[in-house]
Order: structure tokens, then C-alpha cells, then sequence
């Protein structure tokens, strides 16, 4: 597995466009490095190859790189953001994947679409939220450029605005998630695709913990993720508990900074 990762040179919280953000709480530079290099060193110890893309000054959530496209068999989707303060990153993550031998796809202007963000593979099945940051439009072109099915999700409590805040696919056939994020027919739906689920209660979401990565059987995530270890162990997992706190600021976590290519 190859992960995308984008240092946090110049990452702050510089507006506002969901419910974590507040310019009055500012980002400890210092620590934010510490806990991004963490989240480095992680995936080195655990033997992943970790690609990294240069920072882009005026682009502070670049170290998000999770929202930057969805990637299937060399093939990557492109992200077109809802809110300008985000779309002077597109064409850098379209050079970034270019460059890398990514065969790009890109949707019709009007239609937003926030690349990994939202769009999850749980096995062969794209599982893709919408509500929030994506629009549910994007979905259908986004399963005809990877050439794979595509479950819509829709997304109901603005603090988890993107799927990979509140849905974490382990394994084919394990997700965790938090089905209060979700529209109940959506929950119902992702107990009906998926044989194994391990449900998070919304307090214990809120850190960040459903944003994470699974590598081999451990699952990369924000510190609250030790209150999920009993239910993590009956599935085959443990959890490894890394502080996110000034990525929280910015609304994101272990998962958000993190672009699985492959």
C-alpha cells in the first residue's frame, strides 16, 4: 500500500467552512508537526511506502490529502471542491497524480466532489457520502470512470460533513462506523451490504476516531480509539492510538491525511 502525504508546512486554520473550524483557535505549528510526523513514522514502522507532495503556500488544508481525488487501478477521479477557499488546490493534485502515471478523470464544473474524502471502497464497492461537501450527482460518474458500483450515502449531522469522518472501512467485509452521522435509511443500507460492523457511539466519533487507516490489522486512528479496542479485537483488530488534536481543529484526522493510492 502507497500513501499520500503532504507535510504541514504551511497548514493553519485560516477560515472557517465546517463546524470544527474557528480562526480564534489557532493551530500549535510545533505540535502539528510532531503529530503529523507521528502519523509518518507509523506507516514507515508498519512498512508502507509513503509518497509525499511539496506543500503549497495559501493552501492550509493541503495536508488533507485524502480530498484530493479517489484513485482505483491507476486511475484517479479529481476532487472539485465546494468552497473557493479549497479549489486553488485542484490544480496541484492534478499535476501531483498526473505525474505519478494516474490516468485523470475530472467531473462537469457545478458538481462537487471531495475525492476520498467521501468516497470509500469497502471491498470492490465504492461507498460514497453525499449532503455535505459532495454532491450525490458526482456519484454516478465517479462509479462509470473507476468502472465500479457505487452505494450513496447521505450524510445528516454537519460536524461529520465527509465520510471518512464517521465511516472507516477494516477490511471487504468490516467497516466501523457511527450510523447517527447517517440518514437512517443510509445506516440501515451499510448493515445490509456489509457482514461485519462495529457501530461508534457520536461522542466517541467526534474524536476523530472513524477517521482512520487499517494497516494489516492494526487501525491508525486519533486517540479516542482505545474506547473502541474490546469491539476492534472481536473482529481480528487493535487499535493504535496517534493525538490529532490541531488536525481536529481543522476538522480532520489520521484518515484525512492520508491518500491510499493503491
Amino acid at each position: 500500500m502507497a500513501i499520500l502525504m503532504c507535510p504541514p508546512d504551511y497548514f493553519g486554520v485560516e477560515y472557517e467552512i465546517n463546524p470544527w473550524m474557528n480562526i480564534h483557535n489557532q493551530v500549535d505549528q510545533p505540535l502539528a508537526l510532531q503529530q503529523w510526523s507521528a502519523l509518518y513514522n507509523a506507516y514507515q514502522e508498519l512498512g508502507q511506502e509513503v509518497d509525499l507532495v511539496e506543500p503549497v503556500r495559501g493552501n492550509p488544508d493541503m495536508v488533507f490529502t485524502a480530498n484530493a481525488a479517489v484513485v482505483r487501478d491507476r486511475r484517479a477521479v479529481m476532487a472539485r471542491f465546494r468552497h473557493p477557499e479549497r479549489q486553488g488546490e485542484e490544480p496541484f493534485w492534478r499535476a501531483a497524480l498526473s505525474d505519478r502515471g494516474y490516468r485523470i478523470s475530472e467531473l462537469p464544473e457545478g458538481i462537487s466532489f471531495e475525492g476520498a474524502g467521501d468516497a470509500l471502497f469497502v471491498g470492490d464497492r465504492l461507498f460514497a457520502g453525499y449532503g455535505f461537501r459532495t454532491d450525490r450527482e458526482s456519484h454516478g460518474p465517479v462509479g462509470k470512470a473507476l468502472d465500479v458500483e457505487v452505494v450513496s450515502l447521505r450524510l445528516v449531522d454537519p460536524r461529520f460533513y465527509h465520510l471518512d469522518t464517521c465511516f472507516c472501512p477494516l477490511a471487504p467485509s468490516v467497516v466501523m462506523f457511527a450510523p447517527g452521522a447517517f440518514a437512517p435509511a443510509s445506516a440501515r443500507l451499510i448493515r445490509k451490504l456489509v457482514p461485519h460492523v462495529i457501530e461508534v457511539p457520536l461522542d466517541v466519533a467526534a474524536g476523530f476516531v472513524c477517521n482512520a487507516i487499517t494497516v494489516g490489522d492494526r487501525v491508525l486512528s486519533s486517540v479516542g480509539v482505545e474506547q473502541m479496542e474490546s469491539s476492534l479485537v472481536r473482529e481480528g483488530f487493535h487499535g493504535r492510538a496517534l493525538p490529532m488534536t490541531e488536525f481536529i481543529k481543522a476538522g480532520g484526522g489520521v484518515r484525512c491525511l492520508s491518500l491510499v493510492l493503491d
